[in-house]
Formats: C-alpha cells, structure tokens, sequence
C-alpha cells in the first residue's frame, strides 16, 4: 500500500511515517501544499493523509484540485484546528476523514484501514479468496484455516492482489505499491515474490496474464 503523507512538521511526519513503514506501508512524504500537488498529480497512491495547515498552499486548496481532478482516493485531514466549522469544511471539500491533533497513531493506523477498505468496496475487516484469509489489523494471513508467514513485502503484496481481485495488475503497479520513492526496485522483484506467494499459497493462487500481468485464480 503506498500512502501519500502531507505534513510539514517535521518531528511530527517523521513520526508518522516510521509507524506507517513499520505497518507494512510505503510512504511518501511532502511537506507542502505545492509538493502534495504535484505528486497527486503524477503518482497514484492508495490514500493521503493530509494536513491543513501548509506552506505554499493550504491542504483544502490540496483536496479541491485533487477533487476536481477526478482522483477518488480516500483522504485523511489530520489537523490541529478542532472547530465544527473546520470539520465541515474539510469533509465538503471532499475528505472521507478527520484527525484532530494529537492523535494516537493506532487510531490513526485504523482510521487507514478502514478507509482503505471502504475504497475497496469491502466492508468487512478481512479480505479472503480461494481459502486464503488476511487480516489487515493483525498483518496475519491463513490458507484454509492455517496460518502462513509471509515476509513483509509479500503480505503487502497479496494485500494488494486481494483488494484488486477482480483486476489485472500490471507489474509498475504492484511496484508502485511495494516501494516508496528513493527504494531501489530490483528487475524482477515482483516476480520472485510472486514465485514465493505461490509457493506458500498454492501454484494456481495467482495467474500470469501474459503481457498485462497478475491476477487471483478463480476460487475453487
């Protein structure tokens, strides 16, 4: 899952975005309104978490662009300023959430999830195919009713695959939800942990579009 983080405070963002990385997301961070534009603009992300008060350009003038741009991300306001008025605003310039500051970062981390299901048309805590069940609250992944270990980067991947499950996914965008700017990407990363999802969930878990990429197998 890679998440777009606009806060310009930095103790605060640093915060943030270790207890995210540390949950299995990949992050980006920016730090002003202009930035957080820009990158809307040019990556697709999963979710934001958006501050309000931003240099260069306010975080409400961030979420009308992103609006008007026709982008239906989920959209979290993280903010200090408390009011009704403030709450109203951010929710009708089209947030689907708010966080007052301070905040505990578990909230926050459930707050996330739970956008992030609603965005997957899921309304249910875990997301399940085929036998296989994964429970985003936990990190913790079962095939009929077994437990199965996977490494990080793996669950973020078969999260991926199942919020998807009924679309091809092309191997930049599976990229593009393992790795946050700056990390390298190996030439064939995507397919060694595919090879390994396989192995542990089953040869036919996961097919081969060829020439398009990846999708879950028919449920037997």
């Amino acid at each position: 899952m890679r998440i777009l983080l606009v806060e310009d405070d930095a103790l605060l963002g640093d915060g943030i975005r270790a207890g995210l990385k540390l949950a299995d997301y990949a992050v980006d961070w920016v730090r002003d309104g202009d930035a957080a534009r820009l990158a809307l603009l040019d990556h697709d992300y999963h979710a934001c978490i958006l501050d309000l008060g931003l240099p260069r350009r306010d975080g409400l003038s961030v979420l009308r662009d992103l609006r008007r741009n026709g982008k239906q991300l989920p959209v979290l306001i993280l903010t200090a300023r408390d009011t009704s008025a403030d709450k109203v605003a951010g929710l009708d310039a089209g947030a689907d959430d708010y966080l007052t500051k301070p905040f505990d970062l578990l909230e926050l981390q459930a707050r996330l999830r739970a956008l992030l299901r609603r965005a997957g048309g899921a309304a249910a805590p875990t997301l399940a195919h085929a036998g296989v069940v994964l429970d985003p609250a936990s990190k913790q992944v079962s095939r009929n009713g077994q437990p199965v270990s996977l490494s990080a980067r793996e669950y973020t991947l078969l999260h991926d695959l199942l919020r998807h499950k009924a679309h091809i996914r092309s191997r930049s965008q599976l990229e593009e939800s393992l790795y946050s700017w700056g990390e390298e990407t190996g030439s064939n990363t995507v397919e060694v942990y595919i090879h390994n999802l396989r192995r542990k969930l089953g040869a036919d878990f996961i097919h081969t579009v060829r020439g398009l990429g990846y999708r879950l197998g028919d449920p037997t």
